[in-house]
């Protein structure tokens, strides 16, 4: 048990769920393969739970059992369980729940060799050297938008935190950089800036406009649109005026998309859908030589059980579309990068998407059956919501640009801060640093503290209030204690290895 203990140290959940895995195999020996339900208590009656109790009884009832009830199965769990220090007493509550109080000198005892040791060593050890983390991800000539956010800040701090844990993590940008898209912007280029590498950033304005205005183009004009389909043929064909052109505009994009992860402290390697666009035909062969491509009224798909819809990976008119390209993509990741776990983080309304899209890769083998590694999980989010409970937009129907959201935020920080004074006792330099964290800081704490499947309102004020579960207070509370700490005058690196910890009543 103490070897158990010490491979989940960092992760109480985890080593509780050892202790009940112990207790449920004595209390129900017939009962192959049950986890622990092990969860947070919301309650007053412990710091954790155990909820088997009644998951169990719907099994075993009718079975010639001893028990008479989900609360005298929750006893026998409790009366169970092994003997350990991290347990300082326990109680069977309602149908059955078994609620754990901790063992307050067990609590003193770990926070003390956790200072000791540095809290790298308590990381949780995932059974994966390396991970991708596909996250971010938008579209080229196109404005990162409150959209984006979600993906931004959740994907980034599964990759810090996988990190933490010592993986390997790769962390991708898979912006939409092709396309028959690109073939009206190219086309739009050419027009207004005949010298097209001389254009820049600052030339072409605002991209979102100039997305808009090629559209129009393309919608309204027939010889526009003519030229544009041309165009789109010339660029994957490889011709080199228009892949200068294409590249022109796609790094004008990245300058734009920097702007974001640089307030955010984001850090990602672009491998767009142009990357993988060269495997699609290997990919799709293969899948076809293995039998899981089928032809279906003039396209090439593959049908998923329990889905009454087939993924397309061929169009009618011969292109390939976003599933080709994320299954040449997991291939890629899967048979190049050696990753053995590849998540995902995308909005609720691609998991069906990425739910066929992992389905067909079992089929094809390059995914194992169930939930053992290598594998590939899709991580959703709800939407951002504005105050009036509709999707989060500004005055004139437009989606808000990510970057004016944080400046934003960071201007209201900065307000509040030489509002109190601030101004006259700090250095420019002093406020600017000050107000980045507190603001972006707000905007990303915001994010996190909400469930992540659902949707939530963003709201300025009570992101920036310094009062309650905000990243304000946080921050406060952790300038406090520091201060605490300068004021005392003690040595704490002395005090870690002289003074023990109590944690009282």
């Amino acid at each position: 048990m103490a070897a158990q203990e010490e491979e989940c140290k960092g992760n109480v959940k985890a080593q509780l769920a050892k202790l009940f895995e112990v207790s449920l195999k004595v209390t129900v020996p017939n009962e192959a393969d049950v986890d622990p339900l092990i969860a947070a208590c919301t309650g007053k009656f412990g710091d954790y739970q155990c909820n088997n109790a009644m998951g169990l009884w719907s099994k075993i009832k009718g079975k010639g059992t001893q028990f008479r009830g989900p609360p005298a199965v929750g006893e026998a769990i409790k009366n169970n369980l092994p003997t350990s220090e991290i347990i300082d007493s326990c109680s069977v509550a309602g149908p059955g729940f078994v609620n754990v109080v901790l063992s307050k000198n067990w609590m003193a005892k770990s926070i003390q060799m956790m200072l000791i040791e540095g809290i790298d060593t308590w990381a949780p050890q995932p059974p994966v050297k390396t991970a991708v983390v596909d996250f971010s991800s938008p579209n080229i000539a196109k404005e990162m938008h409150v959209g984006h956010l979600r993906s931004t800040i959740i994907g980034d701090t599964l990759a810090r935190m996988l990190e933490f844990s010592k993986v390997k993590v790769l962390r991708r940008n898979h912006v939409g950089d092709w396309g028959t898209q690109f073939g009206m912007l190219i086309e739009f280029l050419f027009e207004k800036f005949p010298n097209f590498e001389d254009a820049t950033e600052t030339a072409i304005g605002d991209l979102q406009a100039f997305y808009k205005a090629s559209k129009q183009r393309f919608d309204s004009d027939p010889a526009f649109k003519e030229r544009a389909q041309q165009a789109v043929v010339r660029l994957q064909g490889g011709d080199e005026k228009y892949r200068r052109a294409w590249a022109q505009i796609c790094e004008i994009s990245r300058t734009e998309f920097h702007k974001v992860y640089q307030r955010l402290g984001v850090h990602l390697e672009e491998k767009g859908e142009s990357f993988y666009n060269p495997y699609i035909p290997g990919v799709i062969e293969g899948l076809t030589k293995q039998g899981l491509v089928e032809e279906s009224q003039g396209a090439r798909v593959i049908f998923i059980d329990g889905i009454n819809i087939p993924l397309i990976v061929v169009k009618s008119d011969g292109g390939f579309n976003y599933a080709s390209t994320d299954l040449a993509a997991l291939w890629y990741r899967l048979n190049e990068e050696k990753a053995e776990w590849i998540i995902y983080v995308t909005d609720v309304g691609q998991q069906q998407h990425f739910d066929m899209v992992f389905k067909a890769a079992k089929r094809a083998g390059w995914l194992p059956q169930g939930d053992n590694y290598p594998k590939a999980s899709h991580v959703g989010f709800g939407l951002v919501l504005g105050e009036d409970g509709k999707r989060f937009r500004t005055r004139n129907t437009e989606v808000v640009r990510l970057v004016d959201l944080l400046d934003e935020a960071k201007n209201r920080s900065k307000a509040a801060l030489i509002e109190r004074g601030k101004g006259e006792e700090w250095t420019e330099e002093e406020i600017e640093s000050t107000a980045d964290a507190v603001g972006y800081g707000a905007v990303k704490y915001a994010d996190l503290k909400n469930n992540r499947l659902t949707n939530y309102t963003f709201n300025f004020d009570q992101m920036l209030n310094d009062k309650g579960n905000t990243a304000v207070y946080l921050l406060y509370a952790h300038a406090r204690i520091c201060s605490i700490i300068r004021r005392s005058g003690k040595d704490v690196e002395e005090l870690k290895n002289v003074r023990d910890i109590s944690i009282g009543a």
